[in-house]
């Protein structure tokens, strides 16, 4: 066994859990293997190294991508927000949501969720001792659905501001699938003073359409959008400056080399708030 597939005999010494299929690669495992995480399998690294391959940013774009996703929890948690609600979220790995809100206010709440029963696993062994966060197994295509959930209902009080996070997974979500739909419901059930912060694969980047190209064959779904595209899903909201940007440029902690490099321009990232 590879040391990467170790990682589930901590969570089941006998053999993989029985809902994993370890030959079909998962979104969530892919940008694990990416990030040079371990909890992932021979086909998530196959498909994984052809992504970077095909970007041509070393893998760059994905931890970009994380670093954003924490200036905005920051951000966010700045602001007052005391809860989170981090659609797909992936599996556990540096700097997680519940890390940074933690960081700032111990007493903040934050629920995961994932349809990937590897990330759920994961989620539930690495927040066994911490009664301030949970992870949910629901599908974010299916949002009254997944509001309506204990685990999500019971444990976020949405009459209060909510920080939510779509940090790369709504360019998972296929245009006929009605993505815009999607995310407006999600924002209707927002209390006024709630920010929700997302990423997306920009069309303007060649090494993005590249790696639409790679995930489209080897997972099913993933694709760019304009920059028009991706600042609608924003329609409701007031962007928070410096508006819809490139990764390194939302809020950095410090000056920005430009021209970006190739894993700078993979994707867009806004933050917005609710009045």
């Amino acid at each position: 066994m590879a040391d990467s597939d170790m990682a589930w005999a901590k969570l089941d010494p006998a053999h993989v859990p029985p809902e994993i299929d370890p030959s079909k690669p998962s979104v969530a495992r892919v940008y694990d293997a990416i990030l040079g995480g371990k909890d992932n399998f021979a086909a998530d690294r196959a498909v994984a190294a052809e992504a970077v391959r095909a970007a041509g940013d070393g893998g760059s774009g994905a931890r970009l991508n994380r670093a954003a996703l924490g200036r905005a929890v920051r951000f966010m948690s700045g602001e007052g927000v005391t809860q989170f609600l981090d659609l797909g979220s992936g599996l556990p790995t540096a700097q997680n949501t519940h890390q940074i809100a933690q960081a700032v206010n111990p007493c903040a709440r934050v629920v995961y969720v994932d349809n990937d029963p590897s990330a759920y696993i994961h989620g539930q062994a690495l927040l066994v001792d911490n009664d301030s966060t949970t992870v949910v197994l629901a599908d974010i295509r299916e949002p009254d659905k997944l509001l309506a959930m204990p685990g999500v209902a019971d444990f976020l009080d949405f009459t209060q501001p909510v920080g939510l996070i779509l940090n790369a997974v709504i360019h998972h979500v296929l245009d006929e699938e009605d993505p815009y739909a999607i995310v407006g419901r999600y924002k209707e059930a927002l209390a006024p003073g709630s920010y929700m912060q997302l990423t997306h694969f920009s069309d303007a980047s060649a090494a993005a359409r590249a790696n639409e190209r790679v995930l489209r064959e080897s997972l099913g779904r993933g694709q760019t959008r304009s920059r028009e595209q991706i600042v609608r899903f924003f329609d409701g909201l007031d962007l928070v400056e410096p508006g819809v940007v490139f990764l390194p440029e939302w809020r950095p902690d410090e000056p920005v080399s430009v021209p970006l490099d190739r894993g700078g321009t993979l994707m867009l990232v806004g933050v917005g708030r609710k009045s």
